[in-house]
């Protein structure tokens, strides 16, 4: 890592990760107060008046604890798609936009070899990633814990955002691999972006009915299956590990292509 290139590019982070924890810190505040057991059939009758609509973004009645009241109406969408639209802009800032700028040839030209950039704007992607979901993980642990003492077992949220991470490190790599094999930032952003958000769809395809079930098996958001990690399921932690595996698979194959690609600079 060149920590010169990595201190910079974090402070070009702070702006869009501080929108971003402001973002998420307004829903999930909102939503975990809205917990209570003697409201739940009332919550439930929204489910039962929409149900394709609120089970496309993973939203289902029926939830008899706090845990599974957050799964429902926090892990279906908002903690999906915003870490997920900030893997989309921050990958692709850190290589495409540099090359499509030509800002590249100021940072090729130092004494410093391309592996060791490529790595380094991988660590700002990992390091943003890891701090928003950081920060979700103690602001969920602390509203919970201040409204409702005793309600959530730390354990298993913690389990459950070891998962959640796993799926934002794959789609991670996913964007930064799109930002190192382009230099044309529409291109990075069509691929980058267009993949996760086409399997978001998907899988909000998958959730509606039976129709269209068997778009489950084209998305990687299926391998997320947050009750089935707070339950210790087998077929759950297999489903993290293979998400883990694939980030490390993408990451790597962005930093080779990186490092073997003609620049035209």
């Amino acid at each position: 890592m060149n920590l010169t290139l990595y201190r910079r590019e974090m402070k070009s982070s702070i702006k869009l990760l501080v929108i971003f924890a402001a973002i998420m810190t307004l829903y999930v505040t909102v939503i975990i107060r809205m917990y209570d057991p003697a409201l739940m059939k009332t919550l439930d009758g929204f489910v039962e008046v929409m149900p394709e609509l609120m089970a496309a973004v993973g939203m289902h009645a029926g939830a008899t604890s706090l845990l599974g009241f957050m799964i429902s109406y926090l892990y279906g969408f908002i903690l999906l798609v915003f870490p997920m639209v900030f893997c989309m802009i921050r990958a692709n800032g850190l290589i495409a936009r540099y090359v499509e700028k030509g800002s590249m040839v100021s940072l090729v030209a130092a004494p410093v070899k391309r592996r060791t950039i490529a790595c380094t704007q991988l660590a700002v992607l990992l390091s943003g990633v890891l701090l928003l979901l950081l920060f979700v993980t103690i602001l969920e642990a602390g509203i919970a814990q201040s409204s409702f003492p005793g309600e959530l077992e730390l354990s298993d949220l913690f389990m459950l955002n070891g998962g959640l991470l796993c799926l934002h490190l794959f789609i991670g790599g996913i964007c930064f691999l799109a930002s190192c094999l382009f230099s044309d930032t529409k291109y990075s952003l069509a691929l980058g972006a267009g993949l996760p958000a086409l399997m978001y769809v998907l899988q909000m395809l998958a959730n509606v009915g039976e129709k269209a079930k068997a778009a489950k098996y084209f998305t990687i958001f299926t391998l997320f299956d947050a009750n089935g990690i707070v339950a210790g399921e087998h077929s759950a932690r297999i489903g993290m590990a293979i998400l883990l595996l694939g980030a490390i698979l993408l990451f790597s194959a962005g930093i080779w292509t990186f490092c073997k690609k003609d620049l035209h600079i």
